[in-house]
């Protein structure tokens, strides 16, 4: 079938600004004059390589490019752009401008994808955040057929062209071997990751543990080595209640953002990282030449666990102070800022002191217990205001490890958790940790106790209201509908507590 050339061909791609898709239109002129091929528009070097691989990709199939002027403009050409996304879009540029593919092919579509040398099509990040933003402008999608079913997620409706070869969507496009359809995506059984049944005693740091998860509040364990704070944060997600369709759409835009969706699949259970103590505060919160998500971004919904807490870099440790309060983080550069949610649990654990006996006086180093002054003061207090729980975690002696009865496993804590993760949904529409206390009911008792409290303790203004939260979580997995004086107390109890 002979296609008449147009004098200028458009595709549309996108370029990420966090997890939004902003649209880029690919433009491709083919004109007399010396060979060459031109890439404008504030290429980064991954597009300016674009066109090695274009021009070996074609020759994979026995095409060659005319030797012409080939000038491809990506506008608006103000925005930066990376990525090597970009080869599909300008590959099918110049084919259309060639005249191999028609022009209302492509007209209705976009595309995203990175071009082989052998004209395979690779898979890229962002496929998610493209096919959202492809269904908001009411176009179709050209993707990488192992991401066909991560661009299903976008809409079940949404036009899908998931290519496995540049020669096969040239066919798909020319209406000669079409490709098959994209089917629908298939639900994943949820991962809900190691058993709290596992724990034995240890029947106070359960109970927080149930609390924390309860109302997504940040937890603070202290404890000797080996006492079970690790393995007691890994599995605080499988108790967490379950997540909404926004909320697993949104976790998943960062995941696909930052190339660690899995394929085809969303994110169905709250995320958890990990990061250890010698971590670098870009990849803590986020930044890096390219912007990319940090750690605290990718448990947004989830969990954010830091072990040995006074060994992170004190910058680190102050760089989570805003996001822990706004959700939220901004990464700011010369050229543009870049925000990504970080809505993330915050979980910490830490030894007493630099030996973790400090407590133990037959094991305790000759510098105690100015040691453990010396070690706690490395979290500054403005950050450990920010900690609504704290618990000392109790090594278990021989006896107990041997012979304690195995507790309750993550499914009987999870449906109280959940239950009472539902009462504040239904009372306000988001968890306990977000919201201000002021619409919390109170009983006089259990006001006049947390007024006293506070003032003896000398607890600052964030302080009471985290106080306050975590009664109200307390009374919720009571099922009582006004906070009671030994809510208050049990949460007072937990308040700057090591």
């Amino acid at each position: 079938m002979a296609v008449t050339p147009p004098s200028l061909a458009r595709i549309q791609s996108f370029t990420f600004m966090g997890i939004d898709a902003l649209p880029v239109m690919v433009e491709v002129q083919i004109s007399s004059g010396l060979p060459s091929f031109i890439i404008v528009g504030m290429p980064a070097r991954a597009i300016a390589e674009s066109r090695e691989r274009v021009r070996a990709a074609l020759s994979a199939m026995g095409l060659a490019l005319p030797p012409k002027r080939i000038l491809v403009n990506l506008t608006p050409a103000d925005l930066p752009k990376e990525g090597a996304h970009f080869d599909l879009p300008i590959a099918l540029g110049v084919l259309v401008a060639m005249g191999v593919i028609p022009p209302e092919a492509t007209a209705p579509l976009t595309a995203l994808g990175e071009v082989a040398l052998d004209g395979t099509i690779n898979p890229v990040r962002g496929v998610l955040c493209a096919a959202l933003a492809a269904v908001s402008q009411e176009r179709g999608l050209i993707c990488p057929a192992s991401q066909g079913a991560e661009a299903r997620w976008g809409h079940p409706e949404l036009n899908i062209i998931a290519a496995p070869t540049l020669k096969a969507l040239i066919g798909h496009l020319r209406k000669e071997q079409p490709l098959p359809p994209e089917p629908p995506p298939t639900p994943q059984p949820p991962d809900y990751g190691p058993d709290l049944k596992d724990v034995k005693g240890m029947m106070q740091a359960r109970r927080v543990l149930e609390i924390a998860a309860a109302g997504r509040h940040s937890l603070l364990m202290s404890g000797p080595p080996g006492s079970g704070k690790s393995m007691l944060a890994s599995r605080l997600p499988s108790i967490l209640p379950e997540l909404t369709p926004a909320e697993m759409l949104e976790t998943s835009r960062i995941h696909s953002i930052s190339g660690l969706l899995p394929a085809g699949r969303l994110i169905n259970r709250p995320p958890y990282r990990a990061p250890h103590h010698n971590t670098t505060l870009p990849a803590l919160v986020g930044g890096g030449p390219k912007a990319m998500p940090g750690d605290i971004s990718l448990a947004h919904n989830g969990v954010l666990f830091l072990d040995e807490l006074p060994e992170f870099p004190r910058n680190c440790l102050e760089g989570l102070r805003q996001p822990v309060e706004t959700g939220e983080v901004t990464i700011s550069r010369a050229a543009r800022h870049t925000q990504y949610p970080a809505r993330f649990q915050l979980i910490a654990a830490m030894n007493p002191c630099r030996c973790g006996y400090v407590h133990d006086a037959e094991r305790a180093c000759k510098k105690a217990p100015r040691c453990a002054q010396e070690y706690t003061a490395r979290i500054s207090g403005p950050m450990m205001d920010r900690m609504d729980l704290c618990v000392h975690v109790h090594s278990l002696s021989p006896l107990e490890i041997s012979r304690a009865p195995t507790g309750e496993s993550s499914a009987e804590v999870r449906a109280r958790v959940q239950q009472a993760y539902d009462r504040q949904l239904a009372r306000q529409g988001a968890c306990n940790a977000a919201m201000p206390p002021e619409g919390f009911a109170f009983e006089d008792e259990a006001r006049t106790l947390a007024e006293q409290a506070a003032l003896r303790m000398k607890l600052s203004h964030r302080g009471i209201t985290r106080m306050f939260r975590v009664a109200r979580t307390i009374a919720d997995l009571d099922a009582a509908t006004t906070v009671q004086k030994q809510h208050v107390a049990e949460a007072l109890s937990y308040r700057n507590a090591l």
